[in-house]
């Protein structure tokens, strides 16, 4: 039988404000390398199609300056490094600002939001020559730079730049399942989707940390660029804790989108639960940690409907859940078509629809001797609510000789159909 829902998702804390520890750095970082004095002895500049026509102070109006001889030493220009350079547009948020001076100090900076707000918080160096700022910065937002740069000779330049980060349609996000604080069974590969399309996906998967308390290593697969699942060779260990660490602020996802967000995800698998199907015998065996703790019978799909082989997992539990034929393709007078219906102890395996639920009452005669669903796994009354109280998703539910191909991988969480050796080629 089939029904149409949808599994729950639980989106990466966005951290907009830029006050997080994100320190990715991506592509559209605008970075001003140290550039050469203007003139003879003048303050240099970052771009220098702004700098070169500014008025500024130099040694060219105190000749014995630049002048050796016994009067007085020369003064080295100031070369000056500002990041971003003036005028940047779509710098990446979590780059951090700077400003260095070479023969000079840098004094007074004030970083702050064109629109008014506090100013960004920066740390100098010891010998003064250099100021970094200690946050990230917030997206879609224009900034003003305003300091002081001090030579040698004790005289002061002042300057204001200004340049704006990347705006709101170039953020990128991701979701991650399972749900942080979950307790999930052993079958339950990590699903990462993200908002937008990842082209570098090397950079991502380094931007992004599992640790399993169980030691196993893990292998990640692409199914798209935007949807990822990583998992291990078998099953999780029984009673494994699993923390997904996403720093995701600032990493270039390509396309000019950067990663707004960093989170962590944190959940816990409970013991080891594998429940066989075997259309041969007609039965179900439900192991917990490798002993056998259940046997029940069971009908399966019928000749038209054949139950899918291979491995599931549990997708989501309904007490009740409502089944329609239409979700299925079939309408009234189909060969199969039946009304809108609710079953009981519903457990679902695949998107498509199908299930482990309490077989309709009509089909209790047919449990354990022949097969008459629509794909699902039925079982009678007090199988059903064992099965249902004492299995969780994430479980595994492996369906041998039905003649039928294994279960897609993403026909729900399908990714156990994989052989090892292959999962993690792209």
């Amino acid at each position: 039988m089939s029904a149409q829902h949808s599994g729950g998702r639980t989106t990466a804390r966005s951290r907009r404000s830029g006050r997080g520890p994100g320190k990715g750095t991506g592509k559209l970082l605008a970075v001003a390398g140290i550039c050469l004095a203007v003139g003879s002895g003048g303050i240099g500049a970052a771009t220098t199609p702004v700098w070169a026509d500014s008025a500024l102070p130099s040694e060219s109006s105190a000749p014995m300056r630049n002048i050796t001889g016994l009067v007085a030493p020369v003064v080295k220009a100031v070369e000056l490094g500002v990041t971003p350079t003036d005028g940047a547009t779509g710098v990446n948020p979590a780059a951090l600002p700077s400003v260095k001076a070479v023969n000079g100090v840098v004094k007074d900076v004030v970083l702050r939001p064109d629109s008014g707000g506090d100013p960004v918080p920066g740390t100098p160096s010891a010998d003064g020559s250099a100021w970094t700022a200690e946050d990230p910065l917030e997206f879609d937002t224009s900034y003003r730079y305003a300091f002081t740069i001090v030579d040698r000779a004790g005289r002061e330049t002042k300057k204001t730049q200004r340049f704006s980060t990347v705006a709101k349609a170039n953020e990128a996000d991701a979701a991650v399942y399972p749900l942080n604080g979950s307790t999930v069974g052993a079958g339950q590969p990590i699903e990462i989707v993200f908002s937008e399309p990842v082209l570098d996906k090397d950079a991502l998967e380094k931007a992004v940390a599992v640790t399993v308390s169980s030691g196993q290593p893990v292998a990640w697969r692409w199914y798209s660029d935007r949807r990822v699942r990583i998992r291990p060779e078998t099953f999780w260990a029984a009673n494994t804790q699993i923390t997904v660490g996403l720093r995701l602020f600032g990493v270039n996802f390509g396309n000019r989108m950067v990663g707004n967000s960093d989170a962590k995800v944190s959940f816990k698998v409970g013991a080891q639960r594998v429940a066989v199907v075997d259309d041969v015998t007609k039965s179900m065996k439900v192991y917990v940690d490798g002993q056998l703790v259940r046997t029940a019978p069971v009908t399966l799909g019928s000749q038209d409907w054949l139950s899918p082989t291979g491995y599931a997992v549990i997708m989501e539990q309904e007490r009740y859940s409502k089944f329609n034929a239409g979700s299925i393709g079939l309408k009234p007078g189909d060969k199969g078509y039946y009304p809108p219906l609710t079953v009981e102890y519903a457990n679902r395996l695949t998107t498509s629809g199908v299930y482990v639920h309490q077989a309709l009452e009509s089909a209790w005669g047919a449990v354990g001797r022949y097969n008459v669903s629509h794909g699902c796994v039925g079982l009678l009354p007090a199988d059903a609510q064992w099965f249902f109280n004492n299995m969780l998703t994430g479980d595994v539910v492996q369906t041998l000789n039905s003649g039928a191909p294994p279960v897609e991988p993403l026909e729900g969480f399908g990714d156990w159909n994989i052989p090892w050796a292959q999962y993690a080629k792209r």
